[in-house]
């Protein structure tokens, strides 16, 4: 722990413990930088720790505490502990929470990607958030607001290449499954439905994908949940759908088929993580989807 120090501190410690260790900072392949608040920390950790299995990354952790203090950057270092990469957590207060950025910068990896995450609250465009523009690539996560299809259309509005939500990791299984039942001809597709609990912001934006790719309006209806728990596709000779009841497994159901059961669970956030760091270049398939999205929440 280091109590009232600076980055250029923090960053000699770090390399004088790596080296303690016999393992210098080799190997790491991108700094994510997670921007939460105090509550989130420990879950938000845990997630990006376990995501550094598959990605080892210096992981730098941004709390903003009380900007009434007095000037302080406090520091927590866990080198090598439970994971291959380091994770920094720092904790600014006073004027330098409006300063994140000049904390971080020293801290980041030379010659790799950076990664910026807000697991809890996000700027509307976190493009032009100040630790936002030293990322390659920004991640939200609009469940955590308050309106999250909101958060979704203010995005869209401000999108930049780069920018992604894991609302959208979480249709991963969705989308692969939906885009394996038309690998077999289908016909033609006149309409659907999306069907989420409640204010789910990754129901309209399924919806909003199933309609950029087919051309063809989709509607979403509420439903008990959990999550996710259907989608329906009108077709010229019935209905093409998944249902799924219990968030683990998912029913396929094609015209002149049997319906067929196929693992579809809901997957926890180290996992979503980790798959939206395994691309780092800019997701056009979910930039067409989040703005079709806004536009049909425009009217």
């Amino acid at each position: 722990m280091l109590a009232d120090t600076t980055a250029g501190k923090i960053s000699s410690q770090v390399t004088q413990l790596r080296h303690q260790m016999g393992a210098p900072a080799v190997g790491m392949v991108l700094t994510l930088v997670v921007i939460c608040e105090e509550r989130d920390q420990y879950d938000s950790v845990r997630a990006a720790t376990d995501a550094a299995r598959e990605h080892p990354s210096r992981i730098l952790v941004v709390i903003n505490r009380e900007i009434e203090e007095a000037n302080r950057l406090d520091a927590e270092l866990r080198i090598g502990e439970s994971a291959p990469g380091e994770t920094v957590v720092l904790r600014l207060y006073g004027e330098l929470t409006d300063h994140a950025d000049s904390v971080v910068s020293p801290l980041l990896l030379p010659d790799t990607p950076v990664v910026a995450w807000w697991p809890g609250r996000a700027p509307d465009v976190p493009s032009e958030d100040a630790i936002g523009t030293l990322a390659q690539r920004r991640i939200t996560d609009a469940r955590s607001a308050p309106d999250g299809i909101a958060a979704l259309v203010s995005r869209a509005k401000g999108y930049a290449p780069g920018d992604t939500d894991l609302a959208w990791a979480r249709l991963t299984p969705w989308r692969s499954l939906l885009a394996a039942a038309f690998d077999q001809p289908v016909g033609k597709v006149y309409g659907g439905q999306v069907a989420a609990t409640p204010g789910n912001p990754s129901a309209p934006l399924l919806a909003a994908w199933l309609s950029e790719r087919l051309e063809i309006p989709v509607g979403v209806a509420e439903s008990g949940g959990p999550g996710l728990t259907e989608v329906r596709l009108t077709l010229d000779d019935g209905e093409l759908s998944v249902t799924r009841s219990d968030a683990r497994v998912a029913t396929l159901s094609r015209p002149g088929q049997p319906d067929r059961n196929v693992a579809l669970s809901r997957r926890q956030l180290s996992e979503l993580l980790a798959e939206e760091l395994r691309r780092l270049d800019s997701d056009e398939t979910y930039e067409l989807a989040v703005k079709r999205l806004a536009r049909t929440y425009a009217h």
